[in-house]
């Protein structure tokens, strides 16, 4: 892309971005075990105290503090087990109880079996200081009757799951996965399995960038339409374009977003709807494009396959989060010392391959172009180096960890 203007800073662009991501409105339930990383359509508001009532965080005895000043043995009463009911604890007596069993009235305490002597009698010695209310949970201290524990728009981790059924809920009201259609463009792409590689023809490539596409965009939660490799025809591409606008929520290419000759996103999506070609102030991944094709969005990444990663991450991620109601959906990074040099500033913002190593700093992958996806399998993270900046050794660089966003 021959460069036409100011190249728009990448915190412009998300936010531009994201002012065009009105999140669905459309929700659905699904039961509690099936919504793993969905996103709550509704505040998630408890008909009930957690725990119900007060507990034992301990196998041991519950007891009466007054009735050990004497330091007397006492006899067991009675056993109440996690799921039973006791009866009022007797003045003078103690009871066996275990983990999660109900206090019974009147005890106001919970000594660890380890802190206790059964004798021969069966009397109980408590052999440790004991002070009122150890060891008890009580009740409504994790959770109290009426209150919100999960908030609209709250994305669904395996812990909140746990949590929803801690309150009963066997459903969840959740927005409707986005629908995304995906295609590449360019005739130099051949998929794999198609053609042996000792039968590659001169200058065609196997298309990557489809591969990783669809899997980020399943981990984000979406319903994929895997539409192919589109030939670099505009007729080809309007089709494509204007068959894949229905029933999808984005439509998302990968390569022709460029301003060649052979690239015929640009008048293709001009002639459906409307375009804005961005060029980024980021290194890999300048071009860019963002517009609407009759109702639906369209995503335009660049080809080398780094490049489209990165910009997945950096811009396409937090715009499928918000599609889905999240509100805090950009990627979070982290302050690590860097075990390597970077001795020439770029005048754009660059993201770095690295991983983190045993001695708690960055390492850097050789080979930082664009078209190298090994850099991308290899690391475990992206340091975010700010423009005309250079990196020596120890340096301080904020990283952004690949598990945070992947998921």
């Amino acid at each position: 892309m021959k460069q036409t203007g100011p190249l728009k800073p990448l915190d412009e662009a998300l936010r531009q971005l994201l002012q065009c991501a009105s999140p669905l409105s459309d929700a659905e339930i699904v039961s509690t075990f099936d919504a793993d990383g969905r996103v709550l359509a509704q505040d998630l508001v408890s008909a009930l105290q957690v725990p119900p009532q007060d507990n034992s965080s301990m196998d041991g005895y519950a007891v009466r503090c007054a009735d050990l000043e004497a330091g007397d043995a006492l006899a067991v009463t009675q056993r109440i087990a996690a799921g039973a009911s006791g009866e009022a604890l007797a003045r003078g007596s103690v009871a066996r109880i275990f983990t999660g069993a109900p206090i019974p009235a009147g005890a106001d305490a919970v000594v660890m079996q380890e802190d206790c002597k059964v004798l021969d009698d069966g009397k109980v010695l408590v052999q440790a200081a004991v002070v009122p209310g150890q060891w008890i949970r009580r009740a409504g201290e994790d959770i109290a009757c009426g209150a919100v524990v999960l908030p609209r728009g709250a994305r669904l981790t395996p812990a909140a799951l746990g949590l929803a059924a801690s309150i009963g809920m066997s459903t969840l009201k959740v927005v409707r996965r986005p629908r995304v259609a995906l295609f590449s463009t360019g005739d130099e792409l051949v998929m794999p399995g198609e053609v042996a590689p000792d039968q590659m023809k001169p200058g065609t490539i196997y298309n990557s960038n489809r591969f990783f596409l669809r899997a980020l965009l399943l981990r984000l939660g979406c319903e994929v339409s895997d539409l192919g490799i589109v030939p670099d025809r505009l007729d080809a591409t309007v089709q494509a374009l204007s068959s894949a606008a229905h029933e999808h929520d984005l439509i998302l290419t990968s390569g022709g977003v460029s301003v060649g000759e052979e690239d015929h996103i640009k008048p293709a999506v001009q002639s459906l709807g409307s375009l804005d070609l961005w060029q980024l102030a980021i290194k890999p991944g300048k071009p860019f494009a963002y517009g609407r094709v009759q109702g639906a969005h369209l995503i335009g990444l660049p080809g080398n396959p780094v490049s489209s990663f990165v910009t997945f991450v950096l811009l396409v991620r937090p715009f499928l989060l918000r599609l889905q109601g999240l509100t805090q959906s950009s990627a979070g990074s982290i302050l690590m010392p860097a075990h390597f040099t970077w001795p020439k500033a770029d005048r754009r913002r660059e993201f770095l391959r690295a991983r983190r190593n045993t001695q708690g700093g960055l390492d850097l992958f050789a080979n930082q172009s664009s078209g190298v996806l090994t850099s991308v399998v290899w690391a475990d993270g992206l340091v975010d180096n700010p423009p005309g900046q250079t990196i020596a050794h120890g340096d301080s660089v904020r990283f952004i960890p690949l598990t945070e966003v992947l998921g």
